[in-house]
C-alpha cells in the first residue's frame, strides 16, 4: 500500500509569459510524496499502548493535544483486533520518535557520498545524528534527528532548521534487503543537487512543514505565517492514526458508540467513512451473472463517497484549507491535478509522482463500483489475498487464471495479473508503485503515442511493432479507439486539435468523467478564447469535477460574459469549486453579483493561496491575485519576498521586473534580473525577460545572446524563437534571419503559425519568391 511521504514534484505549475506581459501562473501546489508498503511484524516493537503512552509523554511540545486527546488510547481500549493489524500497517510507522525500534537506519559511524555532498551518521548520547557537508571544502554541519520518517522501502529523517521548519536529510536508508540492493544509505536523487539548486535539502521543496506533514500525522496543521516566515506546525497525533480515517468528532463514528472509552464496551467499530461501506454491503452485493467471467454489482448504486478521506493522500493535489479532517467532501479541502502532460502519458498512465486518485478514477473498476477496501484490509491497509487471487474475486478464474488468457507458464512473473495490467514505475529511487488505472497494454497505441506498455517493461529488446503483432496473433486486432478517444490520446500527446473537436471529447459521456474534466482544463491547448456557450453545460453539470474544470478555464470567456457564466459557482457547495470562480471574477465588475458571496469565495481563494505562500509558487499566486485588484504594492512585496525564501524559483524574479517595468524602473529591472540569472542560470524565462529589457534598452545584440539562450534552454518554445528572429530582423539582418528561421521551423511542426506568418515577412522584405512560396506550404 502506498502512503504518501516527501519527494517534490515541480511540476505542477503552467507559466505563459508574454511580450512585456505580466506572467500569470496557474500553479497547482500539492503535497506529495511517498514512503510505502509494508508489513513489520508488531513484536518487534512496543506494545501499543506503551507507543501511545511514550507518543502523549514526549511529543507535547512540538504537537497541539486537546480534549480529544484519550481518543486514540480509548480506541485500543475496546478494538485490540483492529489496534494489531494497524499495527502493521504503514500508517503506524508514518513517522515516529527515533529510538532503537523506529530507527532503521545504520548510524553506527556511517559515511555517505554523492558528487560533492557528504553525511556522516553517528550516536552521541543515545541521540542519532548527522553531520552534512556540501563540499570538501565545508565544515560541515550536525543535526540531531527529530524523527524518522516512513519505513519501507525507504526511511528518511527529519531535522531541524530554522523558524519551526523541519527537513529531511538528502541521504535516506535504503530498506530493502541486501540482496535486492537494499540496506544502504543513498542519496534521493541520481544527478548532483548544488546549493544553488530548488531541490537542495534546505530548500522550501524539501520542508516537511509544507510538503508533506499533513498525511504523516493525525490532525496537522501547518500553522505558517508569512509576515515571519515561520511555522508553528501541530498535530494530535505523531502517525496516521485511528483519527485521520474515523475523525474526531464523536458524531461521526455512529449512533452505538460512547462519547469516550473509559472501558465501555459495545462499541460501534466502524466510523461514518466505512459505516456507508458496511450498510450499503447489505443493499447491494458482487454478483456473476450467467455467461459472464467478470462480476457485477447488483443492488442499490454503492456509495463509495468514503474514499474521499483516502483521496486526501492518496493524490496529487492542491490544499485548499490549513489542514483536513476525515469524513469531509475532498475537494473541500484539495483541488487535485487532472490527467494532464506532463504528469501523465498520453493514454493516462502515471509518468511523475501522482498517487492513486487520478489513476483509480480512470479505471473501469471505479466506475463500475469497486472501492478501495475492495482490494485492501482497512486497517492494515494490505492486500487481502496476495497474488492473482486478489483479481480472481472478481474475476473468473477458469477464463483469467489460465495460460489461455495471459500466455504465459503458471506462476511466472508473465502470469500475474499485475505485472500487466498494473505496471510499477519506481519513484525515490527504490520505490516501485502500481498503477491504478488497471489498462490493457497496447503496444500498438505506444508506436502511435509514445506510452508505455507491460509487454516492453519485459521485452526490453523487442520493438512495439513485435509486441502489437505477438498480441494481434494471440487475441486478434485490438479494438479500434473511438474518434473521441483517440483524439484525447492526440491532445495529451501534444497533436494540435481544433475547438470543435476539442469540445467533442467533453461532451462525450462514454469517457471517464476525470478524462472528460481533463480535456476540459486542456481548452486553453485548442484556443486563445471561448464563448460562454462553450462553457454553460459543464458550469451546470451536476459533476464536481467537471464544474471543477470548467471553473478552472473561465478566463477564457469574454469578461463581459463571465460574470454571468461563473457567479453560480461562487455559491456551489464545494470549496474547490468555489475558489476557482474566485480567482477569475477577481479583476471584473460585480456589481450584477451578491457582493458578499463573492467576499466569503475571495476569503477562501486568499486562504488556499495563504497555505502555499512558504514557496514560490504560492507567493507568485498571491502576488496575480494584488495585480488584479490594483494593489500592486502588496504584489510587489510578494513578490520579494519570493526571491528571498525561494531564491532559486525563477518566475518571481520575472514577474517583479514587470513591475518594474510598468513603473518605468528599468534600472530596478536590470537588477533584479541579474540577480534571477544568478540563482537561476538555466531559467530559459528569465533571460528571455532580460533579452526584453535589453531590447527596451535598444542593445539588441546583447537582446539576441538572451534570445539565443532561452531558446537553447527551451528548444520547443516557439515565443522564443519568433522573438529571436525578429531581433535579429531588427539589427538589420533580415537574410540572416530568413536563414536561421528556416533552419528552426523543423521544431516547430505544431505551434508555428507566427514563425509562418514572420516567414512570409520576411520572404517579403527580402524580395523573395521562392522563400515566399516555401513558408506558404509550411
Amino acid at each position: 500500500m502506498l502512503f504518501n511521504c516527501i519527494y517534490v514534484d515541480e511540476s505542477v505549475y503552467k507559466q505563459h509569459i508574454r511580450f512585456q506581459t505580466w506572467v500569470f501562473i496557474k500553479c497547482f501546489l500539492i503535497c506529495l510524496i511517498t514512503v510505502f508498503s509494508v508489513s513489520v511484524q508488531s513484536d518487534s516493537h512496543v506494545s501499543t499502548q506503551e507507543h501511545y503512552s511514550s507518543l502523549s509523554t514526549d511529543v507535547t511540545a512540538s504537537a497541539s493535544y486537546d480534549n480529544q486527546t484519550f481518543i486514540s488510547r480509548d480506541c485500543i481500549a475496546c478494538h485490540q483486533s483492529q489496534t494489531k493489524h494497524w499495527q502493521m500497517s504503514d500508517h503506524a510507522k508514518a513517522m515516529s520518535l527515533p529510538n532503537k525500534n523506529t530507527v532503521l537506519g545504520d548510524f553506527n559511524n556511517r559515511s555517505a557520498k554523492h558528487f560533492q555532498q557528504a553525511a556522516f551518521f553517528f550516536i552521541q548520547d543515545n541521540q542519532y545524528k548527522a553531520t552534512i557537508k556540501d563540499s570538501d571544502d565545508d565544515e560541515g554541519e550536525t543535526f540531531t534527528v527529530k524523527y524518522t520518517f516512513g519505513h519501507d522501502p525507504l526511511q528518511q529523517y527529519l531535522v531541524e532548521t530554522k523558524a519551526g521548519r523541519l527537513h529531511v536529510l538528502p541521504f535516506a536508508w535504503d530498506t530493502r534487503a541486501i540482496n535486492v540492493g537494499g540496506q544502504r544509505w543513498y542519496h534521493l536523487y541520481t544527478h548532483e543537487v548544488t546549493q544553488q539548486d530548488r531541490l537542495h535539502w534546505r530548500q522550501p521543496l524539501q520542508n516537511w512543514n509544507g510538503m508533506c506533514a499533513d498525511c504523516h500525522s493525525d490532525e496537522l496543521e501547518r500553522n505558517y505565517k508569512p509576515l515571519e516566515d515561520t511555522f508553528d506546525t501541530r498535530f494530535s497525533g505523531i502517525n496516521v492514526g485511528c483519527i485521520s480515517c474515523h475523525g474526531s468528532d464523536p458524531d461521526s463514528w455512529g449512533s452505538d458508540h460512547p462519547v469516550k472509552g473509559n472501558g465501555l464496551t459495545n462499541a460501534k467499530e466502524e466510523s461514518s467513512m466505512v459505516q456507508t461501506s458496511v450498510e450499503e454491503q447489505k443493499a447491494g452485493y458482487w454478483r456473476l451473472q450467467e455467461g459472464k467471467s467478470t462480476v457485477s454489482w447488483t443492488g442499490a448504486k454503492r456509495d463509495n463517497a468514503f474514499m474521499d478521506t483516502c483521496f486526501a493522500c492518496h493524490s496529487l493535489r492542491t490544499p485548499l484549507t490549513d489542514g483536513f479532517k476525515a469524513n469531509t467532501p475532498f475537494l473541500d479541502n484539495f483541488s487535485p491535478q487532472f490527467i494532464t502532460p506532463p504528469a501523465y502519458h498520453a493514454d493516462g498512465q502515471i509518468k511523475e509522482e501522482v498517487y492513486v486518485f487520478g489513476s483509480f478514477l480512470q479505471s473501469k473498476m471505479y466506475n463500475e463500483g469497486v472501492n478501495c477496501l475492495d482490494c485492501h484490509d482497512p486497517h492494515t491497509m494490505k492486500l487481502k489475498v496476495e497474488g492473482n487471487g486478489l483479481c480472481l474475486q472478481c474475476h473468473v478464474s477458469d477464463t483469467f487464471d489460465t495460460p489461455k488468457h495471459h500466455r504465459h507458464p503458471i506462476n511466472t512473473e508473465g502470469a500475474k495479473c499485475v505485472n500487466c495490467h498494473m505496471p510499477d514505475e519506481i519513484y525515490m529511487g527504490v520505490d516501485a508503485r502500481r498503477d491504478h488505472s488497471f489498462k490493457i497494454p497496447r503496444p500498438d497505441l505506444s508506436e502511435k503515442f509514445d506510452t508505455p506498455n507491460a509487454c516492453m517493461d519485459c521485452h526490453e529488446e523487442k520493438s512495439n511493432k513485435w509486441a502489437a503483432t505477438v498480441l494481434e496473433n494471440w487475441y486478434g486486432k485490438p479494438d479500434e479507439l473511438s474518434r473521441n478517444r483517440s483524439n484525447l490520446l492526440k491532445l495529451r500527446h501534444g497533436q494540435g486539435l481544433n475547438l470543435q473537436d476539442h469540445l467533442l471529447i467533453a461532451y462525450d459521456n462514454s469517457i471517464e468523467v476525470i478524462n472528460r474534466a481533463s480535456a476540459i482544463e486542456m481548452l486553453r491547448q485548442s484556443t486563445e478564447g471561448l464563448l460562454a456557450s462553450n462553457l454553460e453545460a459543464f458550469i451546470s453539470d451536476t459533476n464536481d469535477l467537471i464544474r471543477l474544470a470548467a471553473a478552472r478555464v473561465g478566463d477564457l470567456v469574454p469578461e463581459t460574459q463571465r460574470v454571468s457564466l461563473l457567479s453560480p459557482l461562487l455559491n456551489d457547495n464545494k470549496r474547490a469549486i468555489r475558489v476557482e470562480a474566485a480567482r477569475h471574477l477577481v479583476s471584473l465588475n460585480l456589481a450584477t453579483t451578491d457582493t458578499e458571496i463573492f467576499k466569503q469565495a475571495f476569503e477562501e481563494l486568499i486562504e488556499a493561496l495563504d497555505n502555499s505562500a512558504w514557496r514560490g509558487e504560492g507567493k507568485v499566486n498571491l502576488s496575480n491575485i494584488w495585480i488584479q485588484t490594483g494593489e500592486q504594492d502588496k504584489a510587489k512585496r510578494e513578490l520579494e519576498a519570493s526571491t528571498k525564501l525561494d531564491p532559486f524559483f525563477p518566475t518571481a524574479y520575472v514577474n517583479l521586473a514587470d513591475i518594474y517595468r510598468t513603473q518605468v524602473k528599468e534600472e530596478l529591472v536590470a537588477d533584479i534580473l541579474e540577480k534571477g540569472i544568478q540563482n537561476n542560470s538555466k531559467s530559459a524565462d528569465v533571460a528571455y525577460a532580460y533579452g526584453l529589457h535589453k531590447v527596451r534598452q535598444k542593445e539588441l545584440k546583447k537582446a539576441i545572446a538572451l534570445f539565443a539562450k532561452s531558446m537553447k534552454l527551451a528548444p520547443n518554445n516557439s515565443i522564443f524563437a519568433y522573438t529571436y528572429i525578429l531581433a535579429l530582423d531588427g539589427l538589420g539582418q533580415p537574410k540572416q534571419a530568413m536563414r536561421e528561421l528556416k533552419a528552426l521551423m523543423s521544431k516547430y511542426t505544431h505551434d508555428n503559425q507566427n514563425l509562418v506568418q514572420l516567414g512570409l515577412y520576411l520572404a517579403q522584405k527580402n524580395g523573395s519568391r521562392e522563400d515566399f512560396v516555401w513558408f506558404e506550404r509550411q
